[in-house]
């Protein structure tokens, strides 16, 4: 499984991100060591959206607060930059697939990332994979 990020990014040429206690969502507190993830820069921080590839180097769940009834789960990554985005792909360029039942990459993209817009670390389905690998130059 692969996974996205939507995050606010401090220095997007930086070959190492670190997020700390991040939300995750639809399967993204699994995130592990050796996973893909495509780095979105969020356009609620001013971000435009993907903006690379990379493979996390670490991952460590956030404990539980047993003072908190309802919480979601959080974790802690550190991801290496292998590849920059060559094509643009942000909330405008998803926003006109609201059909949730439609199986486009594009549909998944915007419910998970849009329907609620909190930054996240969300897991993503092989064709979303797929679909975002377009956006990356291949030799």
């Amino acid at each position: 499984m692969a996974y996205a990020i939507k995050a606010e990014i401090e220095d997007p040429q930086a070959e190492t991100l670190v997020f700390a206690a991040q939300k995750t969502m639809y399967g993204g507190k699994h995130i592990a060591e050796g996973d893909i993830v495509f780095l979105f820069a969020s356009e609620n921080e001013g971000g435009q959206g993907l903006f690379a590839r990379g493979i996390v180097t670490s991952s460590k769940a956030i404990p539980r607060r047993p003072d908190l009834e309802r919480q979601t789960p959080r974790v802690s990554i550190t991801i290496r930059r292998t590849a920059l985005a060559t094509k643009r792909l942000s909330r405008d360029e998803l926003k006109r697939f609201k059909d949730w039942n439609d199986g486009r990459p594009e549909t998944e993209l915007n419910f998970k990332f849009y329907r609620q817009a909190t930054n996240k670390i969300v897991g993503i389905s092989d064709g979303a994979a797929a679909f975002l690998e377009e956006f990356f130059q291949h030799p």
